[in-house]
């Protein structure tokens, strides 16, 4: 197992699994929905070594970005120093493996080396089993959230509650 930083030539296998976490999404009825993300914030990522992805066996089993700001879900947060994590899109067959546990502990590592204090998430509406998975994963659930000023976010934040989780370091 091994957690490497993503490059343009896994865009198709990226893309494939948001469309596989987005279709499982529909099957869930108090799940919102992702949608078709933008390629080129994808590829911005990936040339700014934001976007990683975790390898088992040769195959991603996992993908995820990460940004040093996000000023508009966490609005009163503006100068900490933090880290966030988005879009966490695992391949089915590694689902179970608590991949997200694993990702937290590189998150801590990696964290390690930039000063960050703060390891954050989150995700949107009452999805009660992805809360206790991000609690059992290490994060502390801060509750739900109205966005103020959603201009610029993927469209699934528009009218919808966020909910919040992060991880304090060095405490």
């Amino acid at each position: 197992m091994t957690i490497q930083n993503a490059t343009i030539n896994d865009m198709d296998d990226i893309f494939k699994l948001y469309k596989i976490a987005s279709d499982y999404q529909k099957t869930k009825k108090t799940v919102v929905v992702w949608p078709d993300f933008d390629r080129d914030m994808v590829i911005s990522e990936i040339k700014e070594n934001r976007q990683f992805k975790f390898i088992i066996n040769n195959t991603i089993a996992c993908v995820w970005a990460i940004t040093f700001k996000d000023d508009q879900i966490w609005e009163t947060s503006q100068n900490d120093n933090a880290m966030y994590i988005h879009r966490i899109a695992t391949n089915p067959e590694f689902r179970g493996q608590h991949l997200v546990t694993k990702i937290v502990d590189w998150a801590k590592g990696y964290a390690l080396t930039k000063a960050i204090d703060y390891i954050r998430l989150d995700t949107l509406g009452n999805n009660t089993g992805l809360i206790a998975y991000y609690k059992q994963s290490g994060f502390d659930f801060l509750g739900m959230f109205d966005l103020n000023n959603t201009n610029g976010l993927p469209e699934h934040y528009h009218n919808q509650r966020a909910c919040l989780f992060q991880i304090q370091l060095n405490k």
